[in-house]
Protein backbone atom coordinates (compact mmCIF):
# COMPACT_ATOMS: atom_id res chain seq x y z
CA UNK A 1 0.00 0.00 0.00
CA UNK A 2 1.27 3.46 -0.88
CA UNK A 3 1.34 6.15 1.77
CA UNK A 4 -0.94 8.33 -0.39
CA UNK A 5 -3.56 5.56 -0.34
CA UNK A 6 -3.32 5.26 3.44
CA UNK A 7 -3.65 9.04 3.81
CA UNK A 8 -6.81 8.90 1.70
CA UNK A 9 -8.31 6.25 4.00
CA UNK A 10 -7.45 8.21 7.15
CA UNK A 11 -8.92 11.37 5.61
CA UNK A 12 -12.20 9.53 5.04
CA UNK A 13 -12.25 8.54 8.73
CA UNK A 14 -11.77 12.14 9.83
CA UNK A 15 -14.39 13.36 7.36
CA UNK A 16 -16.83 10.78 8.72
CA UNK A 17 -16.16 11.63 12.40
CA UNK A 18 -14.12 14.79 12.98
CA UNK A 19 -14.05 14.06 16.74
CA UNK A 20 -12.36 10.66 16.26
CA UNK A 21 -9.96 9.87 19.11
CA UNK A 22 -8.71 6.49 17.82
CA UNK A 23 -8.69 4.57 14.54
CA UNK A 24 -8.68 0.76 14.69
CA UNK A 25 -7.44 -1.58 11.96
CA UNK A 26 -8.15 -5.22 12.90
CA UNK A 27 -8.42 -8.35 10.79
CA UNK A 28 -11.97 -9.58 10.10
CA UNK A 29 -13.50 -6.29 11.30
CA UNK A 30 -14.40 -3.19 9.29
CA UNK A 31 -12.26 -0.12 9.83
CA UNK A 32 -13.49 1.53 13.03
CA UNK A 33 -13.29 4.98 14.62
CA UNK A 34 -13.56 5.52 18.36
CA UNK A 35 -15.66 8.56 19.21
CA UNK A 36 -16.18 9.53 22.87
CA UNK A 37 -15.29 6.02 23.97
CA UNK A 38 -17.51 4.14 21.48
CA UNK A 39 -16.44 2.32 18.31
CA UNK A 40 -18.20 3.03 15.01
CA UNK A 41 -17.74 1.28 11.64
CA UNK A 42 -16.44 3.71 9.00
CA UNK A 43 -18.21 3.61 5.58
CA UNK A 44 -15.19 3.75 3.27
CA UNK A 45 -15.33 4.46 -0.43
CA UNK A 46 -14.86 1.96 -1.96
CA UNK A 47 -16.30 -0.25 0.75
CA UNK A 48 -13.58 -2.68 1.90
CA UNK A 49 -15.86 -4.64 4.22
CA UNK A 50 -14.15 -6.62 7.00
CA UNK A 51 -10.40 -6.15 6.63
CA UNK A 52 -8.32 -9.17 5.71
CA UNK A 53 -4.97 -9.98 7.39
CA UNK A 54 -3.01 -8.98 4.27
CA UNK A 55 -4.74 -5.58 4.32
CA UNK A 56 -3.88 -4.77 7.95
CA UNK A 57 -0.31 -5.92 7.24
CA UNK A 58 -0.13 -3.60 4.22
CA UNK A 59 -1.31 -0.69 6.39
CA UNK A 60 1.33 -1.52 9.01
CA UNK A 61 4.10 -1.72 6.39
CA UNK A 62 3.07 1.65 4.94
CA UNK A 63 3.29 3.24 8.37
CA UNK A 64 6.57 1.62 9.40
CA UNK A 65 8.31 2.41 6.11
CA UNK A 66 11.96 1.36 6.16
CA UNK A 67 12.58 1.89 9.87
CA UNK A 68 14.44 -1.29 10.86
CA UNK A 69 14.07 -0.55 14.57
CA UNK A 70 10.29 -0.77 14.28
CA UNK A 71 10.47 -4.12 12.49
CA UNK A 72 12.89 -5.44 15.11
CA UNK A 73 10.61 -4.34 17.96
CA UNK A 74 7.60 -5.91 16.25
CA UNK A 75 9.39 -9.23 15.80
CA UNK A 76 11.09 -9.36 19.20
CA UNK A 77 8.46 -7.74 21.41
CA UNK A 78 5.26 -8.29 19.44
CA UNK A 79 4.51 -4.58 19.04
CA UNK A 80 6.06 -1.26 18.11
CA UNK A 81 5.24 2.43 18.59
CA UNK A 82 5.58 5.22 16.05
CA UNK A 83 4.23 8.63 15.12
CA UNK A 84 2.27 9.24 11.91
CA UNK A 85 1.29 12.57 10.35
CA UNK A 86 -1.44 13.43 7.88
CA UNK A 87 0.20 16.55 6.49
CA UNK A 88 -1.57 19.73 7.53
CA UNK A 89 -4.44 17.89 9.19
CA UNK A 90 -3.63 15.46 11.99
CA UNK A 91 -0.93 13.65 13.94
CA UNK A 92 -1.23 10.19 15.46
CA UNK A 93 0.53 8.02 18.00
CA UNK A 94 0.44 4.52 16.53
CA UNK A 95 0.83 1.06 18.04
CA UNK A 96 1.25 -1.90 15.67
CA UNK A 97 0.89 -5.31 17.33
CA UNK A 98 0.55 -8.96 16.38
CA UNK A 99 -2.41 -11.08 17.35
CA UNK A 100 -3.05 -14.72 16.38
CA UNK A 101 -1.17 -14.60 13.10
CA UNK A 102 -2.17 -11.14 11.90
CA UNK A 103 -1.37 -7.51 12.65
CA UNK A 104 -3.63 -4.90 14.25
CA UNK A 105 -3.09 -1.15 14.39
CA UNK A 106 -4.46 1.46 16.78
CA UNK A 107 -3.94 5.13 15.92
CA UNK A 108 -4.47 7.69 18.70
CA UNK A 109 -5.14 11.17 17.31
CA UNK A 110 -3.12 13.98 18.85
CA UNK A 111 -4.00 17.66 18.79
CA UNK A 112 -2.09 19.33 15.95
CA UNK A 113 -1.49 22.33 18.19
CA UNK A 114 -0.06 21.96 21.68
CA UNK A 115 -2.99 22.76 24.01
CA UNK A 116 -2.53 25.24 26.85
CA UNK A 117 -3.45 24.59 30.47
CA UNK A 118 -6.45 26.92 30.09
CA UNK A 119 -7.63 25.25 26.88
CA UNK A 120 -7.42 21.83 28.55
CA UNK A 121 -9.28 23.17 31.61
CA UNK A 122 -6.63 21.60 33.84
CA UNK A 123 -6.60 22.31 37.59
CA UNK A 124 -4.93 25.60 38.55
CA UNK A 125 -2.23 23.71 40.39
CA UNK A 126 -0.63 23.02 36.98
CA UNK A 127 0.40 26.68 36.90
CA UNK A 128 2.18 26.18 40.23
CA UNK A 129 3.87 23.04 38.94
CA UNK A 130 5.25 25.00 35.99
CA UNK A 131 6.98 27.39 38.41
CA UNK A 132 8.99 24.63 40.12
CA UNK A 133 12.75 24.82 39.57
CA UNK A 134 13.75 21.29 40.60
CA UNK A 135 12.31 18.04 41.90
CA UNK A 136 10.14 15.21 40.54
CA UNK A 137 6.63 15.67 39.12
CA UNK A 138 4.69 12.59 37.98
CA UNK A 139 1.51 12.36 35.90
CA UNK A 140 -0.11 8.93 36.09
CA UNK A 141 -3.11 7.03 34.82
CA UNK A 142 -4.23 4.28 32.49
CA UNK A 143 -3.38 4.20 28.80
CA UNK A 144 -5.49 6.79 26.99
CA UNK A 145 -6.28 8.85 30.09
CA UNK A 146 -4.60 11.97 28.68
CA UNK A 147 -1.27 11.91 30.54
CA UNK A 148 0.77 12.95 27.49
CA UNK A 149 -1.58 15.83 26.69
CA UNK A 150 -1.45 17.14 30.25
CA UNK A 151 2.34 16.98 30.26
CA UNK A 152 2.48 18.72 26.88
CA UNK A 153 0.39 21.57 28.32
CA UNK A 154 2.72 21.77 31.32
CA UNK A 155 5.81 21.87 29.08
CA UNK A 156 4.15 24.59 26.99
CA UNK A 157 3.55 26.71 30.10
CA UNK A 158 7.23 26.42 31.01
CA UNK A 159 8.15 27.16 27.39
CA UNK A 160 6.10 30.38 27.45
CA UNK A 161 7.51 31.80 30.69
CA UNK A 162 11.02 30.42 31.30
CA UNK A 163 14.19 30.93 29.21
CA UNK A 164 15.54 27.44 29.97
CA UNK A 165 16.76 24.36 28.09
CA UNK A 166 14.18 21.53 27.99
CA UNK A 167 15.03 17.99 26.86
CA UNK A 168 12.23 15.49 26.22
CA UNK A 169 12.62 11.72 25.87
CA UNK A 170 9.56 10.27 24.15
CA UNK A 171 8.26 7.08 22.53
CA UNK A 172 7.33 8.39 20.02
CA UNK A 173 7.44 12.20 19.87
CA UNK A 174 3.77 13.16 20.05
CA UNK A 175 3.45 16.94 20.34
CA UNK A 176 5.80 19.13 18.32
CA UNK A 177 6.81 22.08 20.53
CA UNK A 178 8.06 25.32 19.02
CA UNK A 179 10.87 27.25 20.67
CA UNK A 180 9.35 30.13 22.65
CA UNK A 181 11.23 31.56 25.62
CA UNK A 182 12.68 28.10 26.19
CA UNK A 183 14.84 26.00 23.90
CA UNK A 184 13.31 22.53 23.45
CA UNK A 185 15.14 19.46 22.14
CA UNK A 186 12.76 16.55 21.60
CA UNK A 187 14.34 13.10 21.31
CA UNK A 188 12.64 9.89 20.17
CA UNK A 189 13.24 6.37 21.45
CA UNK A 190 14.90 4.16 18.83
CA UNK A 191 15.87 7.12 16.67
CA UNK A 192 17.82 9.37 19.04
CA UNK A 193 18.45 7.05 22.00
CA UNK A 194 18.08 3.31 22.65
CA UNK A 195 16.52 3.15 26.15
CA UNK A 196 14.92 5.66 28.51
CA UNK A 197 17.61 5.02 31.12
CA UNK A 198 20.49 5.70 28.72
CA UNK A 199 18.68 8.68 27.20
CA UNK A 200 18.10 10.14 30.66
CA UNK A 201 21.72 9.55 31.63
CA UNK A 202 22.84 11.35 28.47
CA UNK A 203 20.41 14.20 29.12
CA UNK A 204 22.27 15.05 32.32
CA UNK A 205 25.26 15.97 30.13
CA UNK A 206 23.16 18.20 27.85
CA UNK A 207 22.76 21.04 30.38
CA UNK A 208 18.94 20.97 30.66
CA UNK A 209 16.95 22.64 33.41
CA UNK A 210 13.84 20.56 32.62
CA UNK A 211 13.76 16.90 31.55
CA UNK A 212 10.63 15.07 30.38
CA UNK A 213 10.73 11.27 30.56
CA UNK A 214 7.90 9.94 28.40
CA UNK A 215 7.50 6.80 30.49
CA UNK A 216 9.21 5.54 33.63
CA UNK A 217 9.23 1.80 33.09
CA UNK A 218 11.92 0.35 35.33
CA UNK A 219 14.11 0.75 38.37
CA UNK A 220 17.10 2.13 36.48
CA UNK A 221 15.05 4.93 34.93
CA UNK A 222 13.46 6.03 38.22
CA UNK A 223 16.84 5.89 39.95
CA UNK A 224 18.43 8.23 37.38
CA UNK A 225 15.31 10.46 37.48
CA UNK A 226 15.70 10.78 41.25
CA UNK A 227 19.39 11.59 40.86
CA UNK A 228 18.53 14.29 38.32
CA UNK A 229 15.87 15.77 40.61
CA UNK A 230 18.34 15.75 43.52
CA UNK A 231 20.94 17.65 41.50
CA UNK A 232 18.76 20.64 40.64
CA UNK A 233 16.78 19.48 37.57
CA UNK A 234 13.01 19.55 37.19
CA UNK A 235 12.07 16.03 36.05
CA UNK A 236 8.62 15.30 34.61
CA UNK A 237 7.49 11.74 33.94
CA UNK A 238 4.57 9.35 33.57
CA UNK A 239 3.67 6.00 35.13
CA UNK A 240 0.81 3.62 34.50
CA UNK A 241 -0.76 3.58 37.96
CA UNK A 242 -4.33 3.95 39.17
CA UNK A 243 -3.91 6.67 41.80
CA UNK A 244 -1.35 8.73 43.68
CA UNK A 245 -0.83 6.33 46.59
CA UNK A 246 -0.29 3.42 44.24
CA UNK A 247 2.30 5.51 42.38
CA UNK A 248 4.44 5.95 45.50
CA UNK A 249 4.14 2.26 46.35
CA UNK A 250 4.96 1.21 42.77
CA UNK A 251 8.21 3.21 42.81
CA UNK A 252 9.24 1.82 46.19
CA UNK A 253 8.36 -1.70 45.01
CA UNK A 254 10.88 -1.43 42.16
CA UNK A 255 13.72 -1.69 44.68
CA UNK A 256 15.02 -4.47 46.92
CA UNK A 257 13.75 -4.69 50.50
CA UNK A 258 17.23 -3.83 51.76
CA UNK A 259 17.07 -0.55 49.81
CA UNK A 260 13.58 0.45 50.93
CA UNK A 261 14.60 2.90 53.67
CA UNK A 262 17.02 4.73 51.36
CA UNK A 263 14.61 4.96 48.42
CA UNK A 264 11.80 6.18 50.70
CA UNK A 265 14.05 8.97 51.96
CA UNK A 266 15.21 9.94 48.46
CA UNK A 267 11.67 9.94 47.09
CA UNK A 268 10.38 12.01 50.02
CA UNK A 269 13.08 14.62 49.37
CA UNK A 270 12.68 14.80 45.57
CA UNK A 271 8.94 14.38 44.96
CA UNK A 272 6.94 17.59 44.45
CA UNK A 273 3.61 16.53 42.88
CA UNK A 274 1.76 13.45 41.67
CA UNK A 275 -1.22 14.03 39.38
CA UNK A 276 -3.37 11.00 38.56
CA UNK A 277 -6.15 11.28 35.98
CA UNK A 278 -9.07 9.37 34.51
CA UNK A 279 -11.37 10.15 31.59
CA UNK A 280 -15.12 9.91 32.26
CA UNK A 281 -18.09 9.90 29.91
CA UNK A 282 -19.71 13.33 29.91
CA UNK A 283 -23.43 14.07 29.93
CA UNK A 284 -24.43 15.02 26.39
CA UNK A 285 -21.41 13.34 24.79
CA UNK A 286 -17.68 13.70 24.96
CA UNK A 287 -15.43 13.03 27.93
CA UNK A 288 -14.21 14.98 30.93
CA UNK A 289 -11.06 14.43 33.00
CA UNK A 290 -11.08 13.70 36.72
CA UNK A 291 -7.93 14.29 38.76
CA UNK A 292 -6.36 13.17 42.01
CA UNK A 293 -3.72 15.61 43.24
CA UNK A 294 -0.93 14.89 45.72
CA UNK A 295 1.35 17.73 46.77
CA UNK A 296 4.26 17.16 49.10
CA UNK A 297 3.89 18.54 52.61
CA UNK A 298 4.96 17.27 56.06
CA UNK A 299 2.15 14.68 56.26
CA UNK A 300 2.90 13.33 52.78
CA UNK A 301 6.63 13.22 53.56
CA UNK A 302 5.90 11.21 56.73
CA UNK A 303 3.78 8.71 54.78
CA UNK A 304 6.47 8.23 52.13
CA UNK A 305 9.23 7.74 54.71
CA UNK A 306 7.34 5.59 57.24
CA UNK A 307 4.65 3.95 55.10
CA UNK A 308 0.87 3.72 55.46
CA UNK A 309 -1.29 2.08 58.12
CA UNK A 310 -5.04 1.86 58.79
CA UNK A 311 -5.18 5.29 60.40
CA UNK A 312 -2.68 7.15 58.21
CA UNK A 313 -2.82 6.63 54.44
CA UNK A 314 -2.57 8.70 51.29
CA UNK A 315 -6.34 8.69 50.68
CA UNK A 316 -7.13 10.23 54.08
CA UNK A 317 -4.37 12.83 53.85
CA UNK A 318 -5.52 13.94 50.38
CA UNK A 319 -9.17 14.03 51.51
CA UNK A 320 -8.35 16.42 54.38
CA UNK A 321 -5.74 18.61 52.65
CA UNK A 322 -7.87 20.71 50.33
CA UNK A 323 -6.21 23.89 51.62
CA UNK A 324 -2.95 22.63 50.09
CA UNK A 325 -4.60 22.03 46.74
CA UNK A 326 -4.91 18.28 47.22
CA UNK A 327 -7.99 16.30 46.23
CA UNK A 328 -9.01 12.65 45.94
CA UNK A 329 -10.61 11.16 42.85
CA UNK A 330 -13.85 10.73 44.78
CA UNK A 331 -13.96 14.42 45.74
CA UNK A 332 -13.21 15.53 42.18
CA UNK A 333 -15.74 13.09 40.71
CA UNK A 334 -18.36 14.30 43.23
CA UNK A 335 -17.81 17.90 42.05
CA UNK A 336 -18.29 16.80 38.43
CA UNK A 337 -21.56 15.08 39.40
CA UNK A 338 -22.65 18.14 41.39
CA UNK A 339 -22.03 20.33 38.33
CA UNK A 340 -24.13 17.98 36.17
CA UNK A 341 -21.20 17.01 33.95
CA UNK A 342 -21.46 13.26 34.67
CA UNK A 343 -24.22 10.87 35.69
CA UNK A 344 -24.45 9.12 39.05
CA UNK A 345 -23.79 5.80 37.31
CA UNK A 346 -20.58 7.11 35.73
CA UNK A 347 -19.49 8.57 39.07
CA UNK A 348 -19.96 5.30 40.93
CA UNK A 349 -18.28 3.21 38.24
CA UNK A 350 -15.12 5.35 38.34
CA UNK A 351 -14.94 5.94 42.10
CA UNK A 352 -11.93 4.89 44.15
CA UNK A 353 -14.10 4.20 47.23
CA UNK A 354 -17.73 3.72 46.24
CA UNK A 355 -19.00 3.81 49.82
CA UNK A 356 -17.42 7.23 50.43
CA UNK A 357 -18.62 8.67 47.12
CA UNK A 358 -22.06 7.11 47.59
CA UNK A 359 -22.49 8.90 50.94
CA UNK A 360 -21.45 12.22 49.39
CA UNK A 361 -23.95 11.82 46.54
CA UNK A 362 -26.78 10.71 48.89
CA UNK A 363 -26.18 13.77 51.09
CA UNK A 364 -26.34 16.05 48.04
CA UNK A 365 -29.52 14.40 46.76
CA UNK A 366 -31.15 14.72 50.20
CA UNK A 367 -30.30 18.43 50.27
CA UNK A 368 -31.90 18.78 46.84
CA UNK A 369 -35.02 16.89 47.97
CA UNK A 370 -34.31 13.96 45.65
CA UNK A 371 -34.81 10.29 46.42
CA UNK A 372 -31.72 8.53 47.76
CA UNK A 373 -33.08 4.99 47.35
CA UNK A 374 -35.14 3.07 44.83
CA UNK A 375 -36.74 0.91 47.53
CA UNK A 376 -40.46 1.69 47.84
CA UNK A 377 -43.56 0.26 49.48
CA UNK A 378 -42.05 -0.38 52.93
CA UNK A 379 -44.40 -0.17 55.94
CA UNK A 380 -44.36 -1.10 59.62
CA UNK A 381 -45.72 -4.55 60.41
CA UNK A 382 -47.83 -3.89 63.51
CA UNK A 383 -48.63 -7.59 63.89
CA UNK A 384 -44.98 -8.71 64.00
CA UNK A 385 -44.42 -10.94 67.02
CA UNK A 386 -48.14 -11.13 67.89
CA UNK A 387 -49.45 -14.66 68.25
CA UNK A 388 -52.48 -15.29 66.13
CA UNK A 389 -54.49 -18.32 67.27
Amino acid sequence: MLRAQLDHIISQVLDFEPETSDIHFAAYKPLQAEVHGELKDVPLRPNLGPLQPFQTEAVAMAMMGQNLRLFRDLIEQGSCDLAYSLTGRARFRVNVFSRTGSLSIVMRQLPYKVPTIAEMNLPDIFYEMAKEKFGLILVTGATGSGKSTSLASLIDEINIHKPVHIVTLEDPVEFMHEHKRATINQRELGMDFDEFASGLRAALRQAPKVILVGEIRDRETIEIALSAAETGHLVLGTLHTADTGQTVNRIIGMFELSEERLIRTRLAESLKFIISQRLLSKVGGGRVAAFEILRKNLRITDLIVNGEDEEKNFYRVLATSGTYGMVTFDQFIFDLFKQGQITEETAMLTASDRSVLGKMIDKLKSARGEKVTDIEGLEIDDDYGVDID
